[in-house]
């Protein structure tokens, strides 16, 4: 977490100087943020970061030479990588920004409020181990492409091909079966408790696995258990007394 009163310097990379102008004046606005250095392409971007380590680097995906998405995958290599925030006119490189770990994916022409957010994003994963392994989600929210994190995630229903994800502020629909999220999302707490759903422990508020109508309880819903998970179920969600 960042200290009370600590301020975090930054990088914003884009080869369009307007767009790069309106982006340092935007940050500049936010009381959190110190220093902003800026780049026009990301071979410059990598030239800066080496003489000024950023705590966030807001980079534009289409530049000369060395793509955002490039810059990115080079700064992963390095051994304190800044967290990676994409800011571009381009809504088809959601997928792309999710494989290089990026923390949020901002649409031009930003707005002050959605850049706050984004910031956000960068204080909150801080330098911990747990924001790095923190698993990044591109969904659809209207017009724009946003990043869900997976430890906002509560539960997770299955339909066909495809999973709905729901956080406290509501679902999002993804291309992905509830079976592959189920394979890649178990070390990180989510339990398998009916072929339809998938649920994060610590969401559950309470179990009912005894009756006609076995169930987990979460705060905003009721969920099945299927019996043939209940051993399973059991085991992951219920703690016995010592």
């Amino acid at each position: 977490m960042m200290r009370e009163g600590a301020k975090i310097d930054l990088l914003v990379a884009d080869d369009e100087p307007p767009a790069l102008a309106e982006l340092v004046a935007l940050l500049a606005r936010d009381d959190r943020i110190g220093v902003v250095h800026t780049a026009a392409n990301g071979a410059e971007a990598l030239r800066v970061l080496d003489a000024h380590p950023v705590a966030g680097a807001f980079l534009d995906i289409h530049m000369p030479g060395l793509s955002g998405l490039d810059l990115a995958r080079a700064l992963a290599r390095s051994e304190h990588p800044p967290t990676i925030v994409f800011v571009t006119a381009d809504d088809a490189k959601a997928l792309d920004a999710f494989d290089v770990r990026a923390v949020d994916y901002v649409l031009k022409p930003v707005r002050r409020e959605r850049l706050q957010r984004a910031v956000d994003r960068i204080v909150d994963a801080g330098d911990t181990q747990a924001a790095r392994d923190d698993e990044t989600i591109p969904v659809t929210v209207g017009q724009s492409v946003r990043l869900l994190r997976r430890s906002d995630v509560r539960w997770v229903h299955a339909q066909g091909d495809y999973s709905r994800l729901w956080t406290a502020s509501g679902g999002h629909l993804v291309r992905t079966p509830i079976s592959e999220l189920e394979e890649r999302w178990t070390d990180a707490g989510f339990v398998r408790v009916h072929r339809s759903y998938l649920v994060h422990r610590d969401a559950v508020v309470e179990v009912r696995l005894s009756g006609a109508a076995p169930s987990v309880v979460l705060a905003e819903i009721e969920l099945p258990v299927s019996r043939r998970l209940m051993p399973s179920v059991r085991e992951a969600l219920v703690r016995s007394d010592p």
